[in-house]
């Protein structure tokens, strides 16, 4: 029986089974042709339309059941071509506009094509992809003035990053073994402290550690959207008279709405007179420090207990990597540190080297992220990207000039960063009706292929938000923007005035 069960396996094992191509010089000349393909997409990416809908046939292909056979490879790459590649989000365009979504580069889309060859899981063993993420862990202290000594880790994102930080911040502020004994050892409440503006991943994070929704205090802003210091003082107060405990305040470097920039020094000042944890959400605005006109505004990151940013965004890298940084490296290591023994670290062989990343993180597998920014910092060097981001972010500020050199537009909130919010105007619409005329321009702008602005509430009346953190914008396309804004805009108030002068007509 033993020996008939042998033969068996020896047969089944030796029909040597393997997802590497049968013919490597077909997959050479597809690979060529991918790459020929996608320089000439990202070098006329400004020839083509921003956005456009994806039509049913799209999305009926889409929705098919598992293949059970194989395909050609050579009739899958068509099949991208036509159903996937023309339908976009768009942000690598130069007139992409909506949210706060960098655009790649040419050479990190190679990065990335490297990252996948090797297919290293960057966390634990002994090989370069681990040297790579330590050495673009100690560029983003550099870019932002952290200490040496200070800890960090690469993420996909903000979200991440900032929930990391928060992590530390809570285990750290609490001064307990949260890890063994959990939250229900703590008696009181702990209460965090941002603006109302501040990105609503801060929120999901203090919900996920447990604190509840109602531990995040949201204070309000001022005519510049930033936090306002004297109410954040009085919440504070009012929480200890009630017994609660304050673990930390969150400025935003940048908020995603209107580019504000919360004041550093005042927020560093009230956490070091109430002994808070002080964690910048910088996921847009951080890098901005890079620009002289925003250096003074940010310096306070330089003092802060955490910072979180985004790489994606204005180091306009490939999706997706974010940098949390900790300036207590033992506090960072302490909040996440653990080794099973399947992941005994050696002093020699494949399980040698640097300690293992997952002990300041939750992931455990992790891509090579780190090679597409450690080789286009190599490629570009720290001042091109300075000036970067200084280009972008005076690009707004002529934007900011066109809307108020046109009377049928208006500025909603000063122009901070990188943003601009402004709408079109027209006394004989209410604000209703400015709201809605407004969402139809936007949509228009979109649908038209024109450029793909966002939108947001700014104290109730709808705007037009265009956020540039795009290494494509030239001075050209922001003045389409603006042509395209007041031409859709005439339109729809000649329409209306047109339906209005009908309905009295009727009458």
């Amino acid at each position: 029986m033993h020996t008939n069960n042998m033969e068996n396996l020896e047969d089944r094992v030796g029909k040597n089974l393997t997802l590497d191509p049968a013919d490597w010089r077909q997959m050479r000349e597809l690979g060529h042709q991918m790459i020929d393909d996608v320089m000439d997409y990202l070098e006329n990416i400004g020839e083509q339309p921003v956005w456009k809908p994806i039509p049913q046939e799209v999305k009926t292909f889409l929705s098919q059941d598992i293949p059970r056979e194989p395909q050609d490879i050579e009739a899958i790459y068509r099949e991208f071509k036509q159903y996937i590649f023309p339908y976009t989000k768009g942000n690598i365009h130069p007139r992409f506009f909506a949210w706060v979504q960098g655009t790649g580069t040419p050479l990190g889309v190679l990065a990335d094509l490297l990252a996948a060859t090797m297919n290293p899981n960057v966390t634990i063993g002994e090989h370069a992809a681990l040297y790579v993420d330590q050495q673009v862990v100690n560029w983003c202290k550099q870019l932002l003035n952290y200490p040496a000594e200070s800890s960090g880790i690469l993420l996909s994102g903000g979200s991440m990053a900032n929930i990391t930080a928060l992590t530390v911040a809570r285990n750290h502020q609490l001064q307990k073994n949260i890890r063994k004994e959990g939250l229900y050892q703590t008696g009181a409440q702990l209460t965090l402290y941002c603006s109302a503006e501040t990105h609503s991943c801060i929120q999901k994070a203090v919900e996920i550690l447990g604190l509840g929704g109602d531990a995040v205090r949201k204070i309000s802003v001022n005519a510049r959207y930033e936090i306002n210091v004297a109410e954040l003082v009085a919440t504070i107060e009012a929480d200890l008279a009630q017994g609660h405990q304050p673990f930390c305040i969150v400025g935003s470097a940048g908020t995603v709405n209107t580019g504000a920039i919360d004041p550093m020094d005042e927020l560093l000042a009230i956490c070091q007179r109430y002994q808070l944890w002080f964690h910048v959400d910088g996921a847009y605005g951080a890098l901005a420090k890079l620009d002289p006109h925003y250096a003074s505004a940010l310096k306070g990151i330089e003092q802060a207990d955490s910072v979180a940013f985004d790489l994606h965004k204005w180091l306009y890298v490939p999706y997706e990597v974010g940098c949390t940084l900790i300036k207590n490296a033992e506090a960072h290591r302490s909040a996440f540190a653990i080794t099973p023994n399947y992941l005994l670290q050696e002093k020699r062989g494949l399980a040698g080297g640097l300690e293992s990343i997952n002990n300041y993180g939750f992931e455990l597998s992790r891509g090579f992220k780190a090679l597409k920014i450690w080789m286009s910092i190599k490629e570009h060097g720290l001042a091109k990207y300075a000036a970067m981001i200084q280009q972008n972010n005076l690009q707004a500020a002529y934007l900011g000039q066109l809307v108020e050199n046109a009377p049928e537009l208006e500025l909603l909130a000063p122009v901070s960063l990188s943003i601009v919010c402004y709408r079109y105007v027209h006394p004989a619409l209410s604000e209703l009706e400015l709201n809605a005329l407004n969402r139809e321009i936007l949509i228009q702008l979109q649908e038209q292929g024109i450029a793909s602005p966002s939108s947001t509430l700014l104290q109730g009346r709808y705007a037009i938000r265009v956020c540039i953190v795009n290494q494509r914008t030239k001075k050209a396309d922001l003045e389409l923007l603006i042509q395209a804004t007041l031409r859709i805009g005439s339109e729809q108030i000649a329409l209306f005035l047109t339906r209005i002068a009908h309905f009295f007509t009727a009458e």
